[in-house]
């Protein structure tokens, strides 16, 4: 199955290298056109010069996503030349690597306002019109290292898990006018993994092996809140999810029993995906009453 976004306009951040000139080069393969976004104006200025040697249509612009005022007026170019902006691809990224006991808080906040206030300053530029055309297609870069942590990257895992949080709201949002948000947490050999691999690790990590991803949750097909997993060619989903846990009620001694039951409530079997927050409160509700019918 194709896809083909022929018509469509997607902003890639951070798409001068790396990942996010591999995930431009593939939206504009499958018919995009792509506003080529980066803080070096001659990078985004050469992948622009790609697309359009393969035949495709791009501009470049150079803004930094911590500057709304940039990211708003790079919105307005791409609405005034064509018509709309239909796909976002978050991807613009730094580090600031170190353990948190010798970590600035200067870098953990930079780290914050560049991956999750970066990405909420793009999808707020774009969310209205969106909202008003009934179409869009946001894609955000999470991380492992935010789903399961990674030792010296406490600044950038909670960015990146906090973005999983992003979707989740904005995909119920969005959901009513076909904005569909989802997570990518991709594995790939990049400026900022230089050093963290092998040589032999590095040369199967391709950028663009990611890139089918990113086309696919930029499809007219795609689904909404998935975490999407993508390197060296393999693809998983990873889920947040709720074991069915232990009902302890009002018992004498409930920190002691609920020590007792830690292993009975992380217990997977019968797990869920819950579709929203208020899913755990009826959930627990649900027990509470069930248990209160059985005593009756």
């Amino acid at each position: 199955m194709t896809v083909n976004l022929t018509g469509r306009v997607a902003i890639v951040t951070g798409a001068g290298a790396g990942l996010g000139r591999a995930h431009a080069l593939a939206l504009a393969a499958h018919g995009a056109k792509v506003v080529v976004n980066d803080l070096d104006p001659a990078q985004a200025e050469q992948v622009r010069e790609e697309i359009a040697a393969a035949g495709g249509e791009a501009m470049a612009v150079a803004a930094s996503v911590t500057d709304m005022a940039a990211v708003t007026e790079m919105v307005a170019r791409a609405t005034a030349q064509w018509g709309a902006v239909d796909i976002l691809v978050n991807n613009a990224g730094i580090l600031r690597d170190k353990s948190f006991a010798k970590m600035d808080l200067d870098d953990f906040r930079l780290v914050l306002d560049v991956h999750l206030m970066g990405s909420v300053n793009c999808a707020k530029a774009v969310w209205a019109q969106m909202r008003e055309r009934n179409y869009g297609r946001i894609v955000f870069t999470t991380s492992s290292s935010g789903l399961y942590g990674n030792f010296g990257q406490s600044n950038y895992g909670a960015a990146k898990m906090a973005l999983v949080g992003l979707m989740q709201t904005l995909g119920l949002e969005g959901a009513r006018n076909d904005i569909r948000v989802n997570c990518l947490a991709p594995s790939a050999a990049t400026a900022m993994t230089n050093g963290l691999y092998g040589d032999e690790t590095l040369a199967k990590l391709g950028a663009d092996l990611v890139s089918p991803a990113v086309v696919v949750l930029a499809g007219e097909d795609a689904p909404t809140r998935r975490i999407l997993l993508a390197g060296a060619g393999s693809f998983e989903q990873a889920n947040i999810t709720m074991t069915r846990g232990i009902f302890l009620g009002d018992s004498d001694d409930m920190a002691g029993d609920l020590a007792a039951g830690l292993d009975r409530l992380a217990d997977r079997a019968g797990e869920i995906i819950p579709e929203s927050g208020e899913e755990q409160h009826r959930y627990e509700t649900m027990a509470a009453q069930r248990t209160a019918a059985e005593l009756t």
